[in-house]
């Protein structure tokens, strides 16, 4: 149990937009761990509240007492069936961590909510989660064979959905078997109307015709009856052919119009989209993000399945025909069917900062109407938003009649919490009038919980009312969700949010210069809890190692928001929670790319030391290692002396304890002759003029990547020069938050590369983290000025400045095979596609990994970060080393990274200029 304020903010919030905080939190580790909480919250008057993921986006995971987190350690799959098609899983369970045990045998578990790859099994049973291929499969509630839980009064119940209509031996099964059978009328004409009637409790499935199914019923309770302790759960054959349909209509509502002729032909996922969502995805991603899409500004996904690809090709051949579509294709392409479902996915995370300055929110996002009422809901929806003056980026999943919309509340306005609540009723009671349910799989939660009445009759109210108090007669599991719910407007957490903007020293410009409105670009999403490593993401490599919530960066934003409102954490900037959130963040940059909503928690980082530290002492690591520059230049005076000193035990011990860094890191060492010592001496080239960046870590410990970067370069007809004087970007001093010293070092590089910015010749820089302080950072350090920008505009990765080369030919690497570290900084903000298309046209067998290395920068060397620096290593990089085998190439631009291999995996890896050295006009020269 913790009870720490740093846990307690934590968990103050899941995906939603409300904020309560819990007492303490636990995180049990096995099953008798979870039934002794539970005696001990009963016995105490505790309230206990389930949670998975904490993806809940209507307040389903947030409550005052104890919070049970079951995705730390309750993850284990206990046994797969293949032949009956079954999985029996602990509630922890991570959905794709599910599907990809079951994918073997030809199998999957048949939802799948956008969140797949955090959102756990219990979190699902909780919510009934659907998902987009629920159209073909079921919902979580049709694919649930048995639950094991702890009810609310203490009982362990075991039931099954094979059980039968006989009374149970159960008391309070007996109790819940005969309040059914007095209430027969209300639930065959209320409830399981249509499919994606979630509101409520599923008390259709306890219908003698139904055979009394305790188990579905259960499902989409939100954590209310009962505490789960391990699920068995039906498998899907996956199909063994796909194929997806787009079809493209002037707008969305037309687009509904069409979706039950296209039901007839049996479609596994059928989604709508919004060209609202489609140009969000395009601002944020860039247009390469959306593939080719059929003419139109709405659009529809159909997901056909089946046996053999002839036999799909004929029935997307029909839908296309009988669409009634302005334009259609068919993809068949995998790659392109992922990066068009990407965009349905990670939609809802992007359409909340759509535009600068303003928040797109959830509250009213998940409402459902028999499918044949779509088209016409979504007009009446539409005027309803005019209204009110608000705007929605509307999508969903039509098949099922199920529309998500995210909707500028102007929550953090004066009248803005009166009109969220005056919205929501009418919202509400324009679903009702079509026979809809205000949740279709998200759960009613805090958000719709006090609207029930305007879709259920009293007696209905009081059915749910009965039920709980079967289940949970002391009102302690999840309290106020379903039954006795909050108001929707009550524990909103932005009518709260007042601006940060005296003495910042970044701009946060996307946010109006405001870090409060920056830190509330966190809204839950919870994607930094997804491992992502193998599509080639980052994002957050301390979680994956440690799988702890406070190392997230969903973790470490609610602590930044609590310190912001300082009701829970406050003691400010220096406030130690938030020292010790921050403390495991390797300012990869990862979130800044791969978070949807683009919270960038290295710029928090940064700014936090900044204001913490600001004309106070620092750690001895931000001295030793944020001033390495300056110590590198010291040393390059007598670089030998330097490396005796540090190849001497004692002193070495004596100078690491010093400079607080950790005993077990090997430090590099200082080259012999620097860089710019050796181009003193190169007489440059003729061509066209390029400045060549010399960054401390080419300079100062490898000069071969200079010395291979200017052969290469001039072998492309560039002539290289480099800046007169040394010159810093200043990223060590800003990733320790000396960011005045920062902002001093790159007004001093951007005057000093102004010459050359003006007359036009590009600037090439060889350390992509030095790179995208020019093309990143310096923008939120020094303001969006001309000169910034201009020498933005004119930096360039080598691969980048070699494509703008047409008649220059790399080398050949055709049979070469090698294995790419990304630099992280370059992944969140320069991009790599220029690089894997060089080496991908040179014939190299190229294939990167995703993740960090681990080292980024000071953050592996410092006192108490090893264990983890190694273990993010092991998230994806060292694995995919030792895999690859000593005859393929190891490529990292980044020197950490480099570093990182050579000290873990004891290998060389090369900068992308050494693997491109010729030796001569028909060879080329490994640097290995």
């Amino acid at each position: 149990m913790d009870i720490s304020t740093r846990r307690r903010a934590e968990y103050s919030s899941d995906a939603s937009l409300y904020r309560v905080v819990p007492s303490a939190v636990v995180f049990p580790r096995s099953t008798d761990e979870v039934i002794a909480t539970v005696e001990t919250c009963r016995a105490l008057d505790t309230p206990i509240t389930p949670r998975g993921a904490g993806t809940s986006i209507a307040g389903n995971a947030v409550g005052s007492g104890v919070l049970l987190d079951f995705s730390r350690h309750l993850r284990r799959i206990h046994d797969v069936d293949p032949e009956a098609g079954t999985a029996r899983v602990d509630p922890g369970v991570v959905l794709d961590e599910l599907q990809r045990a079951v994918a073997p045998h030809g199998l999957r578990f048949g939802p799948d909510p956008s969140t797949h790859g955090r959102a756990t099994l219990g979190g699902m049973i909780g919510n009934n989660a659907c998902g987009s291929r629920a159209l073909g499969y079921g919902r979580t509630a049709d694919n649930v064979l048995a639950l094991d839980l702890l009810t609310g009064t203490g009982e362990r119940l075991s039931v099954s959905r094979d059980a039968g209509p006989a009374v149970p031996a159960s008391s309070t099964l007996a109790a819940l078997h005969e309040l059914v059978a007095g209430n027969l009328g209300v639930i065959r004409t209320e409830l399981g109307r249509f499919r994606r009637q979630i509101s409520g409790y599923s008390l259709e499935h306890l219908l003698p015709e139904h055979g009394f199914d305790v188990a579905s019923a259960l499902v989409g309770s939100e954590g209310g009856l009962g505490v789960l302790l391990r699920a068995t759960v039906a498998l899907v054959r996956a199909p063994a052919s796909t194929t997806l349909v787009v079809l493209g209509y002037p707008d969305m509502a037309t687009a509904a119009d069409v979706v039950p002729a296209l039901l007839a032909y049996r479609p596994v996922a059928l989604e709508g989209l919004d060209a609202r969502m489609v140009d969000v995805v395009r601002r944020r991603r860039g247009p390469s993000a959306v593939p080719d899409l059929p003419a139109g500004d709405g659009w529809l996904f159909v997901e056909l399945g089946g046996d053999s690809a002839a036999e799909l090709a004929t029935r997307a051949a029909a839908v296309r025909r009988d669409s009634g579509a302005l334009d259609g294709r068919v993809v068949n392409e995998p790659a392109e069917a992922a990066a068009l479902w990407r965009i349905r996915e990670d939609g809802a995370g992007l359409a909340t900062r759509a535009e600068p300055g303003r928040i797109w929110l959830s509250g009213w996002e998940d409402a459902a109407v028999p499918p044949a009422a779509l088209g016409s809901y979504l007009r009446r929806f539409e005027r309803l938003l005019t209204d009110y003056r608000l705007t929605g980026t509307p999508y969903g999943h039509f098949g099922d009649g199920c529309l998500h919309v995210r909707i500028d509340f102007p929550l953090t306005e004066r009248g803005g919490t009166a009109l969220f609540r005056e919205f929501l009723t009418e919202a509400a009671t324009l679903v009702a009038e079509y026979g809809g349910s205000m949740s279709g799989e998200h759960g009613d939660g805090r958000a719709r919980g006090e609207l029930l009445p305007l879709m259920y009759s009293a007696d209905a109210l009081r059915l749910f009312g009965a039920v709980k108090a079967i289940f949970d007669p002391a009102d302690l599991l999840n309290p106020g969700v379903i039954v006795r719910p909050a108001p929707a407007a009550r524990d909103l957490r932005l009518p709260a949010v007042r601006p940060v903007r005296r003495r910042l020293a970044l701009a946060y410009r996307d946010d109006r210069g405001d870090f409060a409105s920056a830190v509330h670009r966190c809204v839950g999403i919870g994607k930094c809890r997804a491992d992502n490593t193998g599509t080639g993401g980052v994002m957050c490599p301390s979680y994956l190692a440690t799988r702890d919530e406070r190392d997230s960066t969903r973790g470490r934003a609610r602590v930044l928001q609590e310190m912001i409102n300082g009701s829970l954490v406050r003691e400010g900037w220096s406030s130690p929670e938030l020292l010790d959130a921050l403390d495991l963040c390797l300012a990869c940059k990862g979130c800044a790319a791969d978070c949807p909503t683009a919270v960038d928690m290295a710029s928090y980082k940064a700014e936090v030391l900044y204001q913490a530290y600001r004309h106070r002492p620092r750690p001895a690591a931000h001295y030793a290692l944020g001033w390495l520059p300056r110590w590198a230049r010291l040393a390059s005076r007598a670089p030998r002396l330097a490396n005796a000193a540090m190849a001497t035990p004692a002193l070495a011990a004596a100078g690491r304890r010093l400079a607080g860094v950790d005993p077990r890191r090997a430090l590099p060492a200082f080259a012999r002759h620097t860089f710019r010592r050796w181009f003193a001496d190169h007489r440059p080239a003729e061509g066209d003029p390029v400045l060549l960046w010399v960054d401390t870590f080419t300079n100062h410990f490898t000069p071969q990547v200079g010395i291979a970067a200017v052969r290469v370069l001039e072998d492309a007809g560039f002539s290289v020069h480099i800046p007169d004087r040394p010159v810093c970007c200043g990223l060590t001093w800003i990733s320790t938050g000396q960011l005045d010293t920062a902002s001093r070092m790159l007004r001093r590089s951007i005057d000093a590369l102004a010459p050359a910015v003006a007359a036009g010749t590009p600037v090439v820089g060889l350390e992509p983290s030095c790179t995208a302080v020019f093309r990143g950072d310096a923008a939120n350090l020094l303001g969006d000025r001309p000169e910034v920008r201009a020498t933005a505009r004119a930096f360039h990765t080598l691969a980048e400045l070699l494509a703008t080369r047409p008649r220059w030919t790399p080398p050949a690497l055709s049979g070469v095979r090698v294995l790419a570290q990304p630099h992280c900084h370059q992944h969140a903000v320069l991009g790599w596609s220029a690089d894997h298309a060089l080496l991908s046209a040179a014939g190299a067998d190229v294939r990167s990994v995703g993740g960090c290395c681990g080292m980024a920068g000071n953050f592996g060397a410092e006192r108490g970060h090893y264990d983890v620096s190694v273990a993010v290593a092991e998230t994806a990089l060292l694995p995919a080393v030792r895999a690859a085998g000593a005859d393929t190439t190891l490529l990292a631009d980044g020197f950490s990274c480099r570093v990182q291999l050579a000290q873990l995996a004891h290998r060389r890896a090369v900068h992308l200029a050494e693997l491109l050295v010729r030796t001569d006009r028909d060879g080329l020269h490994f640097c290995q």
